[in-house]
C-alpha cells in the first residue's frame, strides 16, 4: 500500500499574530506585517535536542520531543509577533506572560477534552455492556467536543486573521514542495489543506486515545482522568508516528482515507488567505532557506520533526 508521493521537504510552520513562523532542520524564521505595512524579519539558529542526545530520535519517544520543542518555539514565535504587530511602548507581552497563558490554555484543555468527557459518560456508564463501548463513546465524544470548539472559535474575528495565516503558511509550504517559484500568484493557486498540519495531527491523537485507553478498563473516575494524563505522552508518540508514515506514502489509498478526515477538519482551522498574508508567509520561508539548503524529496519522505 505504499507508493511516491509528492516531494516533500524539512519545512513545517505555525501561523502567529499577523504572521507566520516556519522551521527548518537548523533554522526558524518569523515574519511579521507590522502596523505601517512593513514585513519584520527574524531569523535564528536552532538547537534541537535530538542533535545533542541521539536516543532522542528512537521512534515514538521523537514525537514527543518534536511537540515539545515545537510548542516551546511557538510561544516565543507568538510573544515576538504580539509586540511587533502591535508596536505600542506602552503594550509588551514577555515570553513569561505569554508562557502563562499558554499554561492555563493547557489546563482549560484537560478540562475540556479529558475531564469533561470522562465525567459526562461515567454519568451514563450503565448505557454501556462492556469498557470497550465505553471508551468509544468517550473519545467520540470529545471529537464532538474538538470540532464544537473550533467551529465556536473560528468565529471570532481575530482568529479568523490567524486561520488566514494558517492558510498562507500551508499554500507556501506546497509551493516550495513542488519547486516552484515563491510569489503571490504561484502560491495563491494551492490549497490552504496540508497532511502535515498540526490539526490532523490532533485528531489523529484522538482517535488512537480510544484505542489505547481501550485497554485501561472503567476504573472511578480519578483513575481515569490519571491515566488519560500518563497516556498522553505515549499518544503523541504514536501519533507522531503515523503522521510520518503518512507523509512517505502520500500516494497509499489507504493512508490517504486515514488522513481525509484530519484535512476535512482543517477547513474549519484555515481560511484563503490575501496578498499580504501570502507575502508574509513567503519572507518567513525565505528566512530558513537562505540560511540552510533545504532539499526535496520526491518519494514524499517528509520529515516530520515540524509539522505544516
Amino acid at each position: 500500500m505504499s507508493g511516491k508521493g509528492q516531494p516533500s521537504a524539512a519545512i513545517g510552520g505555525q501561523a502567529v499574530i499577523e504572521g507566520v513562523m516556519m522551521r527548518g532542520k537548523r533554522h526558524w524564521s518569523l515574519a511579521v506585517r507590522r502596523p505601517d505595512g512593513g514585513i519584520f524579519i527574524k531569523t535564528e539558529e536552532l538547537n534541537p535536542l535530538a542533535l545533542r542526545y541521539p536516543v532522542l530520535k528512537w521512534p515514538v519517544l521523537r514525537g514527543v520531543i518534536a511537540l515539545w520543542e515545537s510548542m516551546s518555539l511557538g510561544i516565543k514565535a507568538l510573544s515576538i509577533s504580539a509586540n511587533i504587530s502591535v508596536e505600542e511602548e506602552d503594550f509588551t507581552i514577555s515570553r513569561k506572560e505569554m508562557a502563562l497563558s499558554f499554561g492555563l490554555g493547557i489546563l482549560l484543555a484537560v478540562g475540556l477534552f479529558v475531564v469533561l468527557p470522562l465525567y459526562a459518560t461515567k454519568q451514563v456508564e450503565g448505557w454501556f455492556p462492556n469498557s470497550a463501548l465505553f471508551i468509544l463513546a468517550e473519545g467520540i465524544l470529545r471529537i464532538i467536543i474538538l470540532i464544537l470548539y473550533i467551529v465556536v472559535v473560528s468565529r471570532i474575528s481575530q482568529l479568523r486573521r490567524l486561520f488566514e495565516y494558517h492558510g498562507a503558511e500551508h499554500k507556501t509550504i506546497h509551493a516550495f514542495e513542488h519547486g516552484l517559484e515563491l510569489d503571490a500568484d504561484s502560491v495563491g493557486s494551492f490549497s490552504p489543506l496540508h497532511p502535515r498540519c498540526g490539526t490532523s495531527f490532533l485528531l489523529v491523537v484522538m482517535v488512537l486515545a480510544i484505542i489505547v485507553f481501550s485497554f485501561v478498563g472503567i476504573p472511578g473516575l480519578f483513575w481515569l482522568v490519571l491515566s488519560r494524563l500518563i497516556g498522553i505522552p505515549l499518544i503523541i508518540g504514536l501519533s507522531y508516528e503515523v503522521i510520518k508514515y503518512a507523509g512517505k506514502h502520500t500516494d497509499s489509498r489507504f493512508m490517504r482515507a486515514v488522513m481525509y478526515p484530519g484535512l476535512l477538519l482543517q477547513r474549519l482551522t484555515t481560511r484563503e488567505p490575501d496578498t499580504g498574508q501570502i507575502e508574509v508567509a513567503i519572507a518567513a520561508l525565505k528566512g530558513v532557506t537562505d540560511h540552510e539548503p533545504v532539499e526535496l524529496d520526491h518519494s514524499g519522505a517528509a520529515d516530520l520533526e515540524v509539522m505544516a
